[in-house]
């Protein structure tokens, strides 16, 4: 990506620190000629959606949906794509749920089949997502002290594909985030499970793979 490299990223990413989400945004979207931005529609994700659309509002938007979401996270998906006019394509497995279920049974961690489950419901769907936008940038809500693996990443950081991954809030805190969404007058759904990460503390596996 022009203007931020392998070599130049640090230097950036020390520049970024302290700048708003909305600063780091319109800083990448200078460079970006193909961004994308995927979501799980979780508890925070409104935050995201709601930073990046306000700069671009018609930017690609990417829902993997494994079909074992809560009632509340379809329902809060619905609002938000609604309130903030996404460009959204949503991604699905080849699969339906009920024949996810009579061959794998309950995507629990311990279950054996968890490696199929989540490459089937997630992994799979992502990826050709990926290939069909083939994106230049990737707009994340990642934080830091989420998982061991992002807290090795920081605002802006590469996949191995050579795509710019961009966490604008992976300094925010809950408090911060809560505060974010208060302000603008955004909602927070807790009732949310990822069946594919099953464990808050584990990733969900998209993000491992890059």
């Amino acid at each position: 990506m022009e203007g931020v490299s392998e070599k130049n990223i640090q230097l950036f990413n020390q520049n970024l620190r302290y700048e708003q989400p909305s600063e780091i945004i319109d800083f990448v979207l200078q460079f970006a000629k193909n961004p994308w931005l995927t979501t799980s529609f979780g508890p925070y994700s409104a935050a995201l959606l709601y930073a990046v659309t306000l700069e671009k509002p018609d930017i690609q938007v990417v829902w993997c949906d494994t079909g074992f979401n809560t009632n509340a996270t379809y329902n809060h998906a619905r609002s938000l794509i609604e309130k903030l006019q996404l460009n959204i394509e949503i991604c699905t497995p080849k699969y339906t749920t009920a024949y996810i279920k009579n061959k794998v049974g309950e995507p629990t961690i311990d279950n054996p089949n968890h490696g199929f489950f989540s490459e089937k419901v997630k992994l799979e769907p992502f990826r050709e997502a990926l290939q069909k936008h083939r994106p230049d940038v990737w707009f994340t809500n990642l934080r830091k002290g989420q998982t061991t693996h992002r807290d090795s990443l920081d605002i802006l950081s590469f996949t191995n594909e050579g795509i710019l991954k961009v966490c604008p809030f992976y300094h925010f805190t809950d408090a911060d985030l809560e505060q974010f969404l208060k302000a603008h007058d955004l909602p927070v759904e807790f009732d949310y499970y990822d069946p594919v990460k099953a464990l808050e503390n584990r990733e969900c596996g998209i993000h491992l793979q890059e």
